[in-house]
């Protein structure tokens, strides 16, 4: 049976995947205040994934990286880093005596470390270039790669979801089908020079 931890709540339509660096606009009351305790407590908190897709009540721990900037009406904007996913067992209201949510969660333990396959890295290399990026030449990790691609929802669901083997495989597919429609579209740019 799994170990369920008791961890603060934001719940949002957003679902960053380890190592991914996500912006957030603070403007609620009690997520004021979870902002607050955050930074004077340096706690980690979940962000679930609010969505009718994640059927499996997914949902991502975050560690407060920055604050960006405090508005004079107490809004704030912050940056966030991802460091595991969880599976949410029980959301509540509160948190403890607190006013934002909390939940019962089993963390997954993600290993944000895994390499990538020689084939993989280099049909990601040959990805960057298409856009001009130049990457450097250490072997990046499967969420490293799954975070450039900028996944829809749907896509990080499933992704997540894979084994290491899997993971590959879904990466690779996916840099295919992207790279093949941006050579289409450079094709339709070229033919309509031609008019």
């Amino acid at each position: 049976m799994a170990e369920f931890v008791k961890i603060p709540m934001f719940p949002l339509s957003i679902f960053p995947l380890p190592g991914e660096m996500v912006p957030l606009h603070i403007f609620e009351p009690r997520y004021k205040q979870l902002l607050l305790d955050a930074e004077a407590k340096d706690v980690s908190f979940g962000i679930f994934f609010n969505h009718v897709a994640n059927t499996e009540k997914i949902g991502s721990l975050v560690k407060l990286e920055s604050v960006i900037k405090r508005h004079p009406t107490g809004e704030s904007d912050i940056i966030v880093k991802c460091r595991d996913l969880f599976s949410m067992h029980k959301l509540f209201r509160t948190f403890h005596d607190k006013p934002y949510p909390g939940g019962d969660v089993a963390f997954w333990n993600t290993d944000h470390s895994t390499p990538v396959t020689n084939k993989l890295h280099q049909a990601f290399r040959e990805y960057l270039l298409y856009f001009q990026i130049r990457n450097s030449e250490a072997i990046p990790s499967l969420f490293t790669v799954a975070n450039e691609l900028n996944l829809d929802v749907d896509a990080r669901l499933r992704f997540v979801k894979c084994d290491d083997l899997q993971k590959e495989a879904f990466l690779l597919s996916h840099i295919r089908y992207q790279s093949q429609l941006l050579h289409q579209a450079e094709k339709a740019k070229d033919l309509f020079h031609l008019n």
